[in-house]
């Protein structure tokens, strides 16, 4: 879920109720990962001159941790709030650090780019406290480090 351009905070919980319904009724989603809007290169920049930043972005996780327990995993976007941020996040409600990106369009087009390598991962996730471990789509572990 993107968040912090136009919207309101009635409008953040009428997604987190639609998103929460849809889980009770399909248990679809894996994984909830919020992240916050970049204004470069859109048609909102000259309004919105500022990054929500990490504080808006750690209560957001927290509040979708407690909020969406029918989600089985919320994930911590590093890519989109930076690299400690997303070491913060794991101690706000996130279980998921991400994972390498390969391709990636919608913050490259805002001018937004964070580059990671496996072990920096690693050594992110282990300086925060926690047990890295690589997994599939589907959340099955298929190495720990």
């Amino acid at each position: 879920m993107m968040y912090g351009h136009v919207e309101t905070a009635d409008d953040l919980l009428d997604h987190f109720d639609v998103i929460r319904a849809l889980q009770d009724e399909h248990a679809g989603f894996t994984a909830f990962v919020p992240w916050s809007f970049k204004p470069g290169n859109t048609l909102l920049e000259k309004w919105i001159k500022h990054y929500q930043g990490p504080n808006a972005y750690l209560r957001m996780l927290a509040v979708s941790r407690l909020y969406l327990d029918n989600f089985p995993h919320v994930q911590a976007s590093w890519f989109s709030e930076g690299k400690q941020a997303g070491q913060v996040a794991l101690h706000f409600g996130a279980d998921d650090w991400g994972g390498t990106l390969f391709e990636e369009n919608v913050h490259k087009a805002a001018d937004y780019v964070n580059t990671i390598s496996v072990d920096e991962i690693v050594a992110l996730i282990r300086e925060a406290g926690f047990t890295p471990a690589q997994r599939t789509t589907e959340y099955e572990i298929l190495q720990r480090y």
